[in-house]
């Protein structure tokens, strides 16, 4: 783990395609974080929930970005992904829609994780 570093990330990615720079940015940090052994909690509301379903990633592109679903891939292997419920609720996404290892879960767990001792919370 880098020095200095929080014990632990929680990323809320709320801009999709709408925002992409923003939604990379989330990605990014994600990747980049688990990549240095910080534990991350990846959060996808607001646009980035469509980010949940299977191939929704490869249709995102922006001009000398890591591609999103690389990105996505290496949060799932070393971090957690979830997908806020009213989000996925508005969309009409069900948990049997989802990529496998992404859960749904409302604000109580995302704020139980963002105060949790050591824990640095992060919105794009």
């Amino acid at each position: 783990m880098l020095t200095g570093m929080a014990r632990s990330l929680v990323i809320k990615a709320t801009a999709g395609t709408d925002a992409p720079e923003r939604c990379s940015q989330a990605f990014t940090v994600a990747a980049t974080a688990v990549s240095a052994g910080v534990p991350v909690s990846l959060w996808l509301t607001g646009e980035s929930a469509w980010f949940a379903l299977p191939g929704r990633a490869a249709t995102f592109e922006l001009p000398h970005a890591a591609p999103l679903p690389d990105l996505l891939a290496a949060v799932l292997a070393g971090g957690r992904v979830t997908l806020c419920t009213q989000c996925a609720a508005r969309r009409g996404i069900t948990a049997d829609d989802v990529i496998d290892g992404v859960r749904i879960a409302g604000a109580a767990v995302f704020v139980e994780e963002a105060t949790g001792e050591g824990a640095q919370a992060l919105v794009y």
